[in-house]
């Protein structure tokens, strides 16, 4: 194998720009290796350089570019900022949650980037406000920082935290004593997930690996020694690992999961010294996790049940022989989990890209499903923290009603209002339709909808319209609400999310069917709703605006491959497009372990199929509909390089006149983007404008 990983120093690697109208040129240098007996040529493998100064050169020339051919975008940006900063309310305060004798919510505050975690002791109305973590203070001076995790210890004295400053995902722990504020010396470094012990000073942690990522090791640390004690490490690359703790604080759960296998561990709560306890070894395609209530073990497990069922055993003996049926497998609905409390539980289950939150009296065993009036629509647990609690906090939203919190009482069966998000402006909801519709894919499959309209749409065929989908991982779309989305609604477009296959919206055969070796049906759907939409007279070619970010961006380089006239404009955001230099580099983050979603390439079959859809490998010499490329330096789940790459070969390719932007945030940002909430503001309305000028809307 010739493996060209540097660059010779003879080799000039310069872009330039020499005119408005003409894009960078990317230095091609040719970088070889061997697969399967095939000798593969990459021109652009040299970008993966990320402290190459030509890497920054070309990155920064593209962004000079993408700025001179959007400087009339301006006044349009800047009036959709104003648009969609005009409906939030800057000022607002959350719903407060009330652990132990404290009330804890977070706040804004109009200018602030960032909310401000806050609690009050005794009530909202008389208690003194304590500030536990201020992002804008923490953040002062930087481009970016993101809260990773926020536990309170039990007795509410000490609060650990984790925090990133770069926008890489990786997390620096932190422990502060809430009663004197100061931060402790007690820290670590690459923290994914983290609880308390019932002693309030032993702090359990996973870590992930320096390299891939990977959360692979658990620790132990107990305040005051600084010395921390490895408790488990998770071999198996296909493993990840992750902590939680049952809501009646009884029990830590150890979870290592990989996408077709996992395996639980236990620890009371009360034995930190002790080590976890295995609830039962893994076997390949078990799917499984625990909790805990009254002494029994809940087992959501996927053992002869595709959709999942809910089991039951006694602490006292958990094997599979003492496994009694709680709730039942269903064949057209996914049990995705089951919150328990002393009184009462709540199965969250979906079914036609639809959430149910339904409730069981466990001192009655009679079930009540909490009722929702709107045909498409997001709900989803709220966060009720207190075990013994006799009511249930959920969150509710849809295309047209923005984010409101109820809480549910289990007692008299009705929900009450805590919350609805106020949208600034004049916001009427009934000026908007939102509604459940049908495609049909190519194999006659039938793929839901959501779509919202303003009142009064003319569904003639000729008005644009924005499609929107994801479809990897089992990671359903919801149907939620958005307010920044009215820009597009006010000006006649109708917003539409395709949930394809790939995702769980219809169960877990929804995923499979999009996954490994049927991952192009994920592709065809979208393509199919495109074109049922357009035969629906919903919107036309020249119209159809699609979006779609990291494994969505695949998406969007597949489909754009696949049929290029379909589409007029599209946004690619941090785009996995690199499919096959990416999942063939086990050194990479996230590569080894998305073997079982993508295909493992080392296996010629596996590398056969993957490359007849991977964007980047299959770019060729024709039209391109106009497509606006955004990603971030700092990116660790799709690195930069992947949408660098794709951009710098499809412009040696692309025979239309139609724009072809890449837009890199080289300061600190994320795979979502800035962690400021203006800052995304802004890239929002950048895009919107890009967009919509596409289609002829500039005002």
């Amino acid at each position: 194998m010739s493996l060209r990983s540097t660059i010779p120093a003879t080799t000039l690697l310069m872009t330039m720009i020499s005119t408005a109208a003409t894009p960078p040129v990317a230095k091609k240098v040719p970088h070889t290796e061997q697969r399967h007996g095939a000798t593969i040529t990459d021109n652009y493998f040299w970008l993966r350089q990320k402290t190459s100064p030509e890497v920054t050169a070309y990155l920064e020339a593209e962004n000079a570019y993408t700025e001179e051919m959007t400087k009339d975008l301006k006044p349009m940006q800047e009036k959709l900022y104003q648009e969609m900063l005009g409906r939030i309310k800057q000022t607002d305060l959350s719903v407060p949650t009330k652990r132990g004798d404290y009330f804890y919510y977070s706040r804004t505050e109009e200018g602030k980037q960032y909310p401000i975690q806050c609690r009050k002791k005794g009530s909202m109305e008389t208690g003194t406000e304590e500030v536990l973590i201020d992002l804008n203070v923490l953040g002062a001076g930087k481009k970016f920082i993101s809260l990773g995790g926020f536990q309170v210890s039990d007795n509410q004295n000490l609060l650990a935290y984790s925090t990133d400053y770069v926008g890489f995902r990786q997390y620096t722990l932190h422990v502060k004593d809430l009663r004197t504020g100061q931060e402790l010396m007690d820290s670590a470094e690459r923290v994914t997930s983290f609880q308390w012990a019932a002693d309030n000073q032993t702090i359990f942690y996973v870590t992930e690996d320096a390299t891939t990522k990977r959360s692979d090791r658990l620790w132990r640390l107990s305040l005051g020694n600084t010395e921390k004690k490895e408790m488990f490490f998770e071999k198996d690359e296909l493993f990840d690992v992750r902590l939680g703790k049952t809501l009646d604080k009884n029990y830590l759960i150890l979870h290592s999961n990989s996408t077709d296998t996992s395996e639980s561990q236990f620890l009371r709560s009360d034995q930190p010294h002790l080590h976890f306890t295995l609830f039962l070894q893994r076997q390949k395609g078990h799917r499984y996790d625990i909790d805990h209530r009254e002494g029994q073990f809940y087992i959501r497990s996927n053992k002869n049940a595709k959709n999942f069922q809910m089991l039951t055993a006694p602490v006292s003996d958990y094997t599979p022989a003492n496994w009694k049926v709680f709730i039942p497998h269903k064949d057209n609905a996914l049990l995705r989990g089951m919150d328990l409390f002393a009184g009462f539980g709540v199965a969250v289950s979906q079914s036609e890209a639809l959430t149910k939150l339904d409730v069981i009296d466990f001192r009655t065993n009679e079930w009540k499903s909490i009722a929702f009036s709107e045909p498409v629509y997001a709900a989803n647990p709220g966060g009720t923290v207190d075990y013994y609690s006799t009511t249930y906090r959920y969150s509710y939203q849809s295309m047209v009603t923005p984010p409101t919190v109820y809480d549910y009482d289990t007692k008299t069966g009705t929900s009450i209002v805590l919350k609805r998000q106020e949208v600034l402006g004049g916001y009427d909801p009934a000026n908007y339709v939102s509604e459940r519709l049908w495609a049909t894919a190519r194999d006659g499959v039938k793929i839901p909808l959501s779509i919202v309209y303003k009142k009064g749409f003319k569904r003639d065929g000729k008005a644009p319209l924005f499609l929107y989908a994801y479809g990897s991982y089992g990671i359903g779309m919801q149907a939620s609400f958005n307010s920044q989305r009215l820009s597009l609604l006010d000006r006649g477009i109708p917003y539409v999310i395709a949930h394809i296959r790939g995702g769980n919206e219809m169960g877990e055969k929804w995923h499979e069917d999009g996954m490994l070796m049927k991952k192009k049906n994920t592709f065809y759907d979208f393509i199919d709703t495109a074109e049922w939409l357009i035969k629906e007279k919903w919107t036309n070619k020249g119209g159809l605006m699609i979006e779609g970010g990291s494994a969505g961006g695949l998406l969007m380089g597949a489909v754009v491959n696949y049929r290029p006239d379909l589409f007029r404009a599209v946004h690619s955001a941090v785009p996995f497009v690199d499919v096959m230099n990416t999942m063939m580099d086990a050194t990479l983050p996230l590569t080894v372990g998305e073997y079982l979603e993508w295909g493992n390439p080392n296996e010629k079959p596996a590398y056969d199929y993957m490359k007849s859809y991977s964007p980047y490998d299959n770019l060729e010499k024709r039209a391109y509909p106009a497509i606006l490329v955004t990603t971030s330096f700092h990116d660790s789940q799709v690195s930069y390089w992947e949408p660098a790459k794709y951009v710098a070969r499809l412009r040696t390719l692309k025979t239309d006149k139609n724009e072809l932007l890449l837009k890199t945030r080289m300061q600190p940002a994320g795979h979502g983007g800035a962690s400021g909430r203006y800052d995304r503001l802004r890239d929002t309305a950048f895009e919107y404008a890009w967009m919509l000028k596409q289609v002829g809307i500039t005002q």
